[in-house]
């Protein structure tokens, strides 16, 4: 069953590790850009403030360029092992993809950060920057772990609405990237602004920083996995149409799909429902035919 599913899915494994990994290139980039204290940026907008607010900017938009391009639209745009246990938990994503998703998201993650450094020198290592590390903030351990499975909860109950509803699916992408820019305009101070735990682990493998890492890898999915218990008693799990972030492409879909077509094009995992509902509406068909002749 893992080798049938890496046979058949490896592309999108590797998107996923590409996604991630340019994430935390961009993440290592822009903080050295906004955050080096060599930088002309810092000299020439000297409040930290500003340049949070810059800095969510430009992470948001990285976020959205991610899940709207190509490699996005064909891998859902996970790049987060939360995000892929949430849909493992609403039966969307099969537990070998889920299992390959979260291996690729740390591989990924990590392969960014390796590659940052090499780009960009000791700069990414300035402790101004420390390879975009995410830490608690000045209020402690505890208000950080609230802060993260908050802005989780909020950051996937959004997604779900958002993805699932017939008129603003199309929008899911772009409402992620704005909460990304908000928490980290608002929220950084708190916990660093994770979410991730893959994203978490390959700051802390570029800097060995290692300080409350647990922090990461247990409130980003508490989080998430309480927006989808929420949804789904409040709307029932089958609401849930897919795994995909943007699923208005004509990409292939390796999730457990309940979109029928996509611009003209079948998903990959639908193929055994139209098969049903072919059988199903011959069994009708036959049915009000015997009835008329009786």
């Amino acid at each position: 069953m893992l080798w049938a599913a890496l046979k058949n899915h490896w592309p999108e494994y590797l998107i996923e590790a590409a996604g991630l990994g340019c994430f935390m290139v961009s993440a290592c980039g822009f903080a050295v850009v906004l955050f080096h204290p060599a930088s002309p940026a810092v000299v020439a907008v000297p409040e930290v403030f500003v340049r949070r607010v810059l800095m969510g900017a430009a992470m948001g938009a990285t976020a959205v360029a991610i899940i709207y391009s190509p490699w996005g639209a064909r891998s859902g745009a996970h790049i987060n092992p939360a995000t892929t246990l949430t849909f493992l938990r609403l039966g969307k994503i099969r537990p070998p993809d889920a299992l390959f998703y979260t291996a690729a998201q740390f591989a990924g993650g990590v392969a960014g950060v390796l590659f940052a450094s090499a780009l960009l020198g000791a700069a990414v290592a300035a402790p101004e920057v420390n390879y975009a590390v995410t830490k608690p903030g000045a209020y402690g351990v505890g208000v950080a772990f609230a802060a993260e499975a908050v802005i989780s909860f909020v950051l996937m109950t959004v997604v779900l609405n958002v993805s699932n509803s017939r008129r603003l699916a199309r929008w899911t992408g772009l409402c992620a990237g704005a909460l990304v820019a908000l928490y980290i305009t608002v929220e950084d101070p708190l916990s660093g602004m994770s979410m991730n735990p893959a994203r978490s682990f390959s700051s802390a493998f570029g800097a060995r920083a290692w300080t409350a890492l647990w922090l990461y890898f247990t409130a980003p999915p508490l989080g998430m996995l309480a927006a989808a218990e929420t949804f789904a008693r409040t709307r029932g799990a089958r609401a849930v149409r897919c795994a995909k972030l943007n699923h208005e492409n004509t990409q292939r879909c390796i999730f457990n799909c309940d979109y029928k077509e996509v611009r003209g094009q079948r998903s990959e995992v639908s193929e055994d429902k139209y098969v049903e509902a072919g059988r199903a509406a011959s069994f009708e068909t036959a049915k009000l035919l015997l009835t008329s002749n009786l």
